[in-house]
């Protein structure tokens, strides 16, 4: 489209994509792996590159590189399916096609705040999840006083939005939302079953990354006790353990993957923990050695899981490629995430011995 749109300002751009700056700046000498970060920093992708540098050496984004991420070919894909009012014909849930997934998308990759050519798929997201169909159907039934909303739905627009700096008041209602939704033990769970108490990881990591964000746009103090709150439910199960008998919750929980959608693994778990400033509580020091312990031979770390299929499935759909799965070969996009965590949580990311 040939909407004209602001360029973002250098100021503020540094929390906006760093994780935990205070961390990243005073991360350990022996961080190095040269080779590695070298392949990140000349990667083919603009939002690799951008990754690299923001979340792993700490740099602020430069405006260059952000202008790279908006015009680069992966961005123009995903927003392929756009009409020429500005929105996409699907579903704003269609998975990975829609309007709500395209943003989620977008953030991820870290397109620059502020562009209004983006307005369109906002009001496609947000006139669905504030109707009062949305509302009937999964916000007001409440068996034994807990609310089964896909808070996942309505925490990743926050976040989304958040970062892509498009929030408006509708943002507060829905952090509202969530905020009366959460349940005793911390978190958010769409089960309908009347028994069902304990909240759900699937449910809970997405609501506690865009709370952490929110609160951290906006100060407001309602929004970083509920973020700290929905943190315990991860830190207290170590982040994938259960907590009577220590074995793994699932074992899809330690595959790791991307785009995370709105599924769980650790290494999404340390990423939004280290985005809310939580990854360096010994509780994530297992996770920690689990990440390290997948690291390959050439110095990466694989995708071992995806959750996404070819452009023309009929669900599941990703019109880009996101580099496949492989147990020996590394996948740059899960790299760039796995050194960002690690040198967040102050292990740095050391060279292999050997290669």
């Amino acid at each position: 489209m040939g909407c004209a749109h602001p360029g973002p300002n250098e100021s503020g751009l540094r929390e906006r994509f760093a994780f935990a700056p205070a961390q990243v700046f005073a991360r350990p000498s022996a961080w190095q792996a040269s080779h590695v970060l070298d392949r990140l920093l000349s990667s083919e992708e603009p939002s690799v590159r951008l990754k690299a540098r923001t979340a792993v050496l700490g740099e602020r984004p430069s405006l260059e590189l952000l202008e790279q991420v908006r015009s680069s070919d992966r961005v123009a894909a995903v927003l392929s399916e756009r009409s020429s009012d500005g929105t996409i014909e699907l579903h704003p849930y269609a998975k990975w096609r829609g309007a709500h997934w395209v943003l989620v998308t977008l953030a991820e990759l870290g397109f620059p705040p502020g562009d209004d050519s983006l307005v369109p798929l906002r009001e496609q997201v947000l006139s669905w999840l504030l109707s009062e169909r949305y509302e009937r159907r999964w916000v007001t039934p409440r068996p034994n006083g807990l609310c089964r909303m896909h808070a996942s739905q309505d925490a990743n627009a926050v976040w989304s939005l958040v970062r892509l700096g498009l929030v408006d008041e509708r943002i507060d209602r829905l952090v509202h939302r969530l905020l009366s939704a959460q349940w005793p033990d911390g978190g958010w769970n769409c089960d309908p079953r009347p028994n069902a108490h304990v909240s759900s990881f699937e449910e809970t990591v997405i609501p506690l990354r865009a709370l952490a964000a929110y609160a951290a746009e906006t100060r407001k103090a309602d929004a970083r006790v509920a973020a700290d709150r929905a943190a315990e439910v991860f830190l207290t199960r170590h982040l994938y353990r259960r907590r009577g008998d220590g074995r793994p919750l699932a074992a899809r929980f330690l595959q790791l993957h991307f785009p995370p959608y709105w599924h769980y693994d650790i290494l999404f778990a340390l990423k939004v923990l280290a985005e809310g400033g939580y990854v360096d509580d010994a509780r994530c020091a297992d996770a920690l050695d689990l990440l390290e312990a997948k690291r390959l031979p050439d110095g990466g770390f694989p995708a071992e899981a995806r959750y996404y299929r070819g452009a023309t499935a009929s669900s599941n759909a990703s019109v880009v490629d996101w580099g496949g799965t492989s147990v020996r070969r590394s996948n740059e996009w899960v790299t760039v995430d796995s050194f960002a965590v690690l040198v967040s949580a102050g292990r740095g990311v050391r060279e292999r011995q050997g290669v």
